[in-house]
């Protein structure tokens, strides 16, 4: 897998997480740097970690899926992106919330929530015999970059772009899948 493609990969998985990111943000009167880079952390940590899994469990089941991977890799992309576009259509502004999203309970739960679609991703990379290390590395520094900065441009006010950007990961995603299952 080409080193631009694995960064779209991240891109696109990082866009939940940079989008929570945003919407948090909000949350803040002024910029706290050291709960952005908690936040950060989780998400980074979880995209990082997620893939792992999934390429494990991938790997264990490649004997089973040999002959069908490409249309699998697909159908997961596909799957991925579709839900991360239709979850930005059905995207109702959140009123009342008075739950702090920078705790560490709210974190773990926010982090396992927008990191699972890269858990799909880690099955997808296994069945096309990519290495996990230099994507699990990229998805990871990426989120971890993206979510500091959606911190930091929800404190100024960012709630406007928070459906852009769902939509924009998953047409990413659904792009890659395409790729995979006509080359």
């Amino acid at each position: 897998m080409l080193s631009v493609e694995i960064f779209l990969i991240a891109l696109g998985l990082a866009m939940d997480a940079f989008a929570v990111s945003i919407v948090s943000g909000a949350t803040m009167k002024k910029l706290e740097i050291r709960k952005a880079f908690k936040m950060a952390l989780f998400f980074g940590g979880f995209q990082t970690f997620m893939p792992v899994i999934g390429w494990l469990a991938g790997i264990g089941m490649k004997s089973f899926i040999y002959g069908w991977d490409h249309w699998i890799a697909f159908g997961l992309l596909m799957f991925v992106g579709g839900k991360m576009i239709y979850e930005a259509a059905a995207m109702e502004e959140e009123q009342g919330d008075k739950s702090c999203p920078f705790d560490t309970g709210a974190l773990f739960m926010l982090a396992v929530a927008t990191s699972i679609d890269a858990l799909a991703v880690g099955v997808t990379f296994s069945v096309l015999n990519v290495s996990i290390i230099l994507p699990v590395l990229v998805i990871g520094l990426v989120t971890f970059a993206l979510s500091v900065a959606g911190v930091r441009i929800g404190v100024r006010g960012g709630h406007l772009f928070e459906k852009k950007i769902e939509i924009f990961g998953g047409l990413i995603l659904i792009a890659i899948g395409l790729k995979i299952l006509l080359v």
